[in-house]
């Protein structure tokens, strides 16, 4: 096949950059033709507030590249991922004037949330799911705290709803989750016919762990949604015997500091390369992900899956879909340090059982998120977009 794959990278290197980038080497490996087309978040730094919002809502050069890219080189799909706030959705409607058929990936809640999380004062949030406006995320400056960027994201939200760019010029949504977030995108008004769940994965295969370190991870980002805080509070109550590693760096960095300061057996390693982040998680007894945001496919719990550590997350959004309670990891209530400590404790004493979560984390991933499972998938959705838009 011929492919055009388009996406707009963000400033803050997230997992749909990993996975557009895993994406197109995936297809290139298997002999497919990409042609990619790409922007980057850190143009907006050059960038007035207006002219950003305007772009966001309609960028005609993007409309004509499309369009006449598709006419030049024919391709059999054109691929979306993230199109905002540089490229907009314009580009989609080029392609389709063109001919194309048109498939856009869905890795977070964008077009039915100015956030794109489904989250709000620490909390999920699902207020504007099924509005064609969603106004009370202007209400709230949902979208960088402020009234006026999010009047400017509801704007584009609401023009594109109307001109049914999501229901009639998109051939078909790969949604990179769970039947979790399918159920909040058909709320929203997605023809859920027109979704195929496709997990993302993970490439190459690390390897199996052993879990001899005997110690709870933590990877991920400091900030408030990932729990953070919850996780600091949750080992304040454990005996000094439990020992909590940390790996990554972000806004709460002076907190997670100051925390280990204090206790002795919170240990932070600060960033570590993909590499090295793999053998501290091989040798964990068990991941701890205190999200308390729904998420919609998180690359760490794929990880450790791959690495074959069992999981101990809050039972909140996709988690309770992505995780198999007593198989693959255990739950905890989100925002309560203590279920979370009372659970992690369990974790620590299950001794033969934690063996068999173990093996269960790695089969998961050997059965759901290997390059290959992933191929099949992408080439299957691929040609139903085919046959729909004929």
């Amino acid at each position: 096949m011929k492919i055009v794959m388009c996406h707009e990278y963000y400033q803050r290197r997230g997992g749909e950059d990993e996975v557009f980038d895993l994406e197109t080497a995936l297809l290139r490996r298997e002999g497919h033709e990409v042609i990619v087309r790409t922007a980057h978040n850190d143009e907006i730094r050059q960038r007035s507030l207006l002219r950003t919002g305007l772009g966001a809502l309609w960028n005609q050069r993007q409309y004509r590249e499309f369009r006449d890219l598709v006419r030049q080189e024919k391709p059999d799909i054109v691929h979306f991922y993230n199109t905002f706030p540089l490229i907009s959705p314009a580009a989609i409607h080029g392609a389709k004037s063109a001919g194309a058929t048109v498939v856009q990936s869905l890795h977070n809640y964008r077009l039915m949330c100015v956030n794109a999380s489904l989250f709000r004062e620490l909390k999920p949030c699902e207020n504007c799911v099924g509005s064609t406006v969603p106004l009370a995320g202007v209400k709230h400056g949902c979208y960088h705290d402020s009234r006026v960027q999010s009047a400017a994201v509801a704007a584009m939200l609401a023009t594109h709803s109307l001109a049914s760019t999501w229901t009639s010029k998109v051939d078909l949504f790969l949604l990179g989750s769970t039947e979790f977030a399918l159920a909040r995108f058909e709320k929203a008004g997605l023809d859920p016919t027109r979704i195929v769940l496709k997990p993302n994965f993970v490439s190459p295969d690390p390897g199996i762990g052993d879990g001899a370190g005997g110690y709870a991870l933590f990877v991920g980002r400091f900030d408030a949604e990932k729990g953070v805080e919850d996780l600091l509070r949750a080992w304040k109550l454990h005996e000094p015997q439990r020992k909590l590693v940390i790996v990554g760096d972000g806004p709460l960095a002076e907190l997670v500091a100051a925390a280990t300061e204090r206790l002795p057996n919170v240990e932070w390693l600060g960033r570590q390369t993909l590499e090295e982040m793999y053998e501290t998680m091989k040798h964990a007894a068990f991941l701890v992900f205190p999200s308390r945001w729904y998420e919609a496919m998180p690359r760490t719990i794929l990880d450790a899956f791959a690495v074959g550590t069992p999981v101990l997350a809050s039972r909140v959004g996709v988690m309770q879909h992505l995780i198999r309670e007593d198989q693959t990891g255990r739950f905890f209530e989100p925002g309560s340090a203590r279920s979370l400590q009372r659970e992690s404790e369990r974790m620590f004493r299950q001794g033969e059982p934690l063996s068999a979560m173990r093996n269960a984390a790695r089969r998961a991933y050997e059965t759901s998120y290997t390059a290959d499972q992933n191929y099949k998938l992408i080439i299957d959705a691929y040609r139903r977009a085919i046959d729909s838009a004929a």
